[in-house]
């Protein structure tokens, strides 16, 4: 076997042994997340919609959508804090703005359980998020209201030691990987 052969079938065997790990990491993604929020059924929710290379809820989400009310953030201007809106997996949905879709019609409700995005996460709940504040905004906001669970939702790979954190930034309450849940200590 000459040594093209030799690198084609070794590419070809790393293929064949990626592709499982691929598929069970990604049809796996939002299993632990489901777990969580099964224990919370009913209990309003707000998701997101997955943008560039965000980590998909969308599956967690549509399980939880057939037991109660569950959400998309809506960004109505900078500096303003976030709004809720009802999703479900039929939804017609649009772009809003930084490219994260939004339901095309637009029912308004407050949310118990927020499911953020992040860039990076440390195991005592600090989050860095994309830079904007609605996120901290809004939940300062509600949790001036009521007892809020906010799950930060990425990659295991997304964990730093410590993230940056500023005193607006908002603690998340529960961190939830593809690979498990972190209880914030």
């Amino acid at each position: 076997m000459s040594m093209a052969e030799a690198k084609a079938a070794a590419r070809k065997a790393a293929f064949a042994r990626r592709k499982p790990l691929f598929e069970q990491a990604n049809a796996a993604q939002s299993e632990y997340l489901s777990e969580v929020l099964a224990g919370y059924r009913g209990v309003p929710t707000s998701g997101f919609m997955p943008i560039r290379t965000e980590i998909d809820p969308r599956p967690a989400m549509g399980e939880a959508a057939a037991h109660g009310m569950v959400g998309v953030p809506v960004i109505e201007a900078e500096a303003q804090p976030l709004k809720f809106a009802r999703w479900t997996p039929e939804a017609e949905m649009v772009a809003g703005h930084f490219g994260a879709k939004v339901p095309v019609v637009l029912e308004f409700f407050e949310p118990e359980i927020v499911i953020v995005p992040l860039l990076a996460f440390d195991r005592k709940g600090g989050r860095l998020g994309y830079g904007g504040g609605f996120y901290d905004r809004t939940l300062e906001i509600l949790r001036g209201r009521r007892a809020i669970l906010a799950i930060g939702f990425a990659f295991a790979g997304q964990e730093v030691d410590v993230a940056p954190l500023e005193e607006t930034d908002q603690p998340l309450d529960l961190i939830v990987t593809e690979v498990g849940v972190i209880e914030v200590g």
